[in-house]
C-alpha cells in the first residue's frame, strides 16, 4: 500500500491522523525538510533546534515554515468549529478569491501549520517536476534562442 503513495503524501495523512504536535511528529517533517539539513550544517538552524527542544510547538512549526519554504507566508490563521485552518499563499497581497492558497485544518494549532507546510512542499515540488520549456542540449557551434517575442 505503501508504494502507491509519495512521502508526502504519507506523511500528510499522518498529520491529519496525529492527535497533537509532538517531538516524534516534529521529527519527521524536519527530517523530510531539504533546507534545514543544509541551514543546520551553517549554524542557522539553532533558534529552531531550541524551540523543538523546549516543546514550543505552534513557534516551531512557524519557524519551520519560514525556514522551509521562505516563498511561502501565513495567510490566515482561523479557528472555527473546533479546528485550526491555516492557509499559506505565495501572493498574500492578492484578493483572497484569485490567491492560489495552500488551506488545511486540525484541531491542534502546529499540527495544521505543519500540515500546511507539507502540502505547500508537495505542490512546490510538482511545479519543479514540471518545467515550461523543455532543456535541450546544445549542439557545438549552434545557438539556441529560447525567448518568447509573442
Amino acid at each position: 500500500m505503501s508504494g502507491d503513495f509519495t512521502p508526502l503524501e504519507l506523511l500528510a495523512d499522518r498529520l491529519r491522523k496525529a492527535p497533537s504536535a509532538d517531538r516524534e511528529i516534529f521529527a519527521i517533517v524536519i527530517n523530510g525538510c531539504s533546507r534545514i539539513a543544509a541551514l543546520r550544517k551553517a549554524g542557522k538552524a539553532s533558534h529552531l533546534d531550541r524551540l523543538f527542544a523546549n516543546g514550543a510547538w505552534t513557534d516551531a512549526a512557524l519557524t519551520l515554515l519560514a525556514m522551509e519554504l521562505p516563498a511561502w507566508t501565513v495567510r490566515r490563521l482561523i479557528y472555527e468549529d473546533g479546528e485550526w485552518i491555516c492557509s499559506l499563499s505565495q501572493q498574500p497581497n492578492l484578493p483572497l478569491a484569485v490567491d492560489d492558497t495552500v488551506d488545511t485544518q486540525h484541531p491542534d494549532l502546529p499540527v495544521a501549520i505543519l500540515a500546511a507546510l507539507t502540502e505547500a512542499r508537495a505542490r512546490t515540488a510538482s511545479r519543479h517536476d514540471r518545467q515550461s520549456v523543455p532543456r535541450i542540449k546544445s549542439e557545438p557551434g549552434y545557438v539556441h534562442c529560447c525567448d518568447n517575442f509573442a
